[in-house]
């Protein structure tokens, strides 16, 4: 799929650079339809496809997508089984394509709750792609901002006991490079499908200046052009920061 860059309109902002996605919808969309909700997650897989390859076009060189929270482990256990399986069959199936189109992967979030396949699977996609210099797409996997935060804090905690870290020596920098997404440039906008208008625990320190897009659009429609449609939305907004 290919997709035209939406140009910006004079006095406004440049595309966003960073896109972060809550992709919710998979069991509406299912219902909707009479299907099973697995129908509904192996359709949201295809528009995941679909969004990133209209991501470059669009000026988008970091999109992060909200897959599994650490909340999710509460589902039934059919569908936890069933989520696991469709990102085993994402992993196995995608990863050559991402590297044939210069998509670098990167998976964030918890990892002891995976079983070793899923781990090695995450090391060896992360590793595949790891020279690729186009669009850096980052999966949240058993993911969980509060969490996050949380780990972020311990670690501080350790290292004021085994190294006689300086409290004062913390600042918002450093708080960041201990976060999963150290390496990654904060979210300039944060969409999520299906109407639902919460954050629902998602890069919750991440998003502090982040403009905000709800879309009616159920994650499995959801196409390179309702990404094109947020992205010319985030691009009419006036960004202060907390200035004038």
């Amino acid at each position: 799929m290919s997709m035209e860059t939406v140009p910006a309109p004079a006095g406004v902002a440049a595309a966003p650079l960073h896109v972060a996605i809550i992709m919710d919808g998979n069991g509406r969309w299912a219902r909707a339809r009479g299907l099973p909700r697995t129908a509904g997650h192996r359709q949201g897989a295809e528009a995941v496809r679909s969004v990133v390859e209209a991501s470059p076009a669009l000026g988008v060189t970091h999109l992060t997508l909200f897959g599994f929270s650490s909340e999710n482990w509460k589902r039934p256990q059919g569908e936890v089984g069933d989520l696991l399986g469709l990102l085993r069959l994402y992993l196995n199936n995608e990863v050559r394509n991402l590297v044939k189109h210069g998509v670098r992967l990167r998976i964030i979030g918890r990892r002891d709750r995976f079983s070793r396949e899923i781990l090695d699977l995450f090391e060896d996609s992360e590793n595949r792609t790891r020279a690729n210099s186009g669009l850096n797409l980052t999966l949240a996997l058993n993911y969980g901002a509060r969490q996050e935060i949380v780990d972020a804090v311990r670690l501080f905690a350790r290292e004021a006991v085994e190294t006689g870290l300086d409290p004062e020596s913390i600042d918002e920098a450093a708080f960041s490079r201990r976060l999963f997404t150290a390496d990654l440039p904060d979210p300039d906008v944060l969409i999520r499908t299906s109407g639902e208008q919460r954050v629902s625990n998602f890069l919750l320190w991440q998003m502090a200046y982040a403009e905000l897009v709800f879309s009616p659009v159920l994650w499995p429609d959801f196409s390179g052009r309702d990404l094109a449609l947020a992205v010319e939305d985030f691009r009419a907004r006036e960004r202060r920061f907390g200035g004038v």
